[in-house]
């Protein structure tokens, strides 16, 4: 091989990614998080309820339009690749996925959603990690449901500025406050106790 047929550092981990997601035994995902190959357990109960919750309002909320909410589909954007608990796109056509069938186009994604595992490097992840490869990506809008922060809180981040890797709108609440999309196909949408359930130090 040529030092010009050699594959780029990114390609070479976009490799390495595309083996591990075909490698995983089940329960486990792989995602491409700021250079590193990132490989952590599907979600708890507790987890997988607020996502559904999630989804399925949104749904409602934007029915019979054309954007609508996922579950389990990989967000792609260059080569890079994340697995947010919640998408909604922009619509719901076959541009909205790669070529290779593989995930969602980053360009077509409106709105993330990240519900905060236990452990730090998931915390660490979802927290500092996403919230820059979002940023970096244009989503217009990534909302953090945590568990593991005062007791459980809402954040909702827009404004994204690519450059900087931030977003530059942040609204925050504690679990019971309701916290409002502020854009996009599900702007006015509200996150509130029906969905995250009471904070942690409320439930017995």
């Amino acid at each position: 091989m040529t030092r010009r047929d050699r594959p780029t550092p990114d390609h070479a981990l976009w490799l390495a990614w595309r083996g591990a997601v075909s490698a995983l035994p089940e329960g486990f995902r792989a995602e491409i998080v700021e250079g590193c190959v990132e490989v952590s357990p599907t979600s708890r109960l507790r987890h997988t309820g607020i996502a559904n919750r999630l989804r399925k309002a949104l749904d409602s909320a934007m029915a019979g339009s054309r954007p609508h909410a996922l579950q389990c589909v990989y967000v792609i954007h260059g080569r890079r690749a994340w697995h947010p608990d919640v998408v909604v796109t922009s619509g719901d056509g076959p541009e909205q996925g790669t070529e290779d069938g593989i995930g969602i186009r980053a360009e077509a994604v409106r709105l993330v959603v990240e519900v905060v595992s236990p452990g730090s490097d998931s915390i660490t992840r979802d927290r500092t990690r996403k919230r820059r490869a979002y940023a970096r990506a244009g989503i217009p809008v990534y909302v953090l449901i945590d568990d593991y922060d005062d007791g459980g809180t809402v954040t909702v981040l827009s404004g994204p500025d690519r450059e900087r890797a931030i977003y530059g709108d942040e609204v925050r609440a504690v679990y019971g406050a309701a916290v409002t999309i502020p854009e996009g196909p599900a702007k006015g949408f509200v996150i509130g106790e029906d969905i995250t359930g009471p904070g942690r130090s409320r439930r017995g």
